[in-house]
């Protein structure tokens, strides 16, 4: 049986084109999901303290920008900071609506020539980021003091938050209750041994040396906490009971002296009186005798 002899086609071309055509899909597919050139986010951080939150990540963009998306546990992702060529997103609003919750983000890489593409960019996660249990607590404030005699009152101001109810935003102690404590570290003056005392609520009332000076600071600590217990210590203040007693002296020095100036007036009447009663008794006895 006679074998066709029609023309054929060299096998290393089919090769080639089959080749071409390869390559100039995966070229039209590159262009389309727009993820050539581009760095993807590394280094995702959290910064936050008293409840202030802001992801931070690396590396500054030189020709991309990033998109953040941010969600609850078993939420629904949420944009954050669109196309933004910052390393850094604040998503304080987000996480205040529920500072219990543990949340995660992601970062988004886009090539600037290909914001609108359909394809998904790509993106990295954060670390899982629970509010209540991780954010920093900022440096107390000492709201007033009083030295009175034995006793050293002491009054801590709540920081505020951006945690809010029906419109009000909430302090720390409203936020955290009886979970915040404050320590108090105080010492006298003259002395570089320091005491400390805790208490659940917002108030000291400890006993002191009478008369002597005492420096303290204050600072907040939540004991349950694994980690992050305690805050930033306040700046130190002191007493001053000389500042009492100086401005007590002038009254003692001007009551001192009208004592003496009155015990002086008394004593020179007193003296004028003798002297003028002596003065006329020698005066009748050296009179001479009447004879009748």
């Amino acid at each position: 049986m006679a074998t066709p002899t029609g023309p054929r086609v060299p096998c290393y071309e089919a090769a080639v084109a089959r080749a071409l055509l390869f390559g100039w899909v995966l070229v039209r597919v590159a262009g389309a999901t727009g993820t050539t050139d581009v760095v993807v986010a590394y280094n995702l951080t959290w910064k936050s303290t008293n409840f202030k939150t802001i992801l931070e990540w690396e590396p500054k963009p030189i020709n991309h920008v990033y998109t953040v998306q941010i969600s609850s546990r078993l939420g629904n992702w949420k944009n954050k900071c669109f196309y933004t060529t910052d390393t850094e997103c604040d998503v304080t609003d987000e996480i205040v609506k529920n500072v219990k919750e543990t949340y995660l983000a992601r970062v988004f890489s886009y090539p600037l020539d290909a914001i609108d593409s359909t394809g998904e960019p790509p993106f990295t996660n954060s670390p899982e980021f629970t509010p209540y249990l991780e954010t920093n607590l900022g440096q107390p404030t000492i709201r007033s003091f009083e030295q009175a005699g034995t006793e050293l009152n002491v009054t801590v101001q709540d920081a505020r938050t951006l945690v809010r109810v029906s419109g009000t935003f909430l302090s720390l102690r409203d936020v955290f209750g009886k979970d915040l404590n404050y320590i108090l570290y105080y010492w006298r003056a003259s002395s570089t041994g320091k005491k400390k005392a805790t208490t659940n609520t917002n108030e000291f009332l400890i006993d002191v040396d009478e008369g002597e000076n005492y420096c303290f600071n204050v600072q907040a600590v939540i004991p349950s906490r694994r980690a992050n217990q305690k805050s930033p210590e306040s700046p130190i203040k002191c007493t001053s009971q000389e500042k009492v007693l100086s401005t007590e002296m002038p009254f003692i020095v001007v009551a001192v002296m009208l004592v003496v100036i009155i015990f002086i007036i008394v004593l020179s009447v007193s003296l004028y009186k003798c002297r003028k009663a002596r003065a006329e008794r020698s005066g009748k006895e050296s009179l001479p005798l009447n004879v009748a």
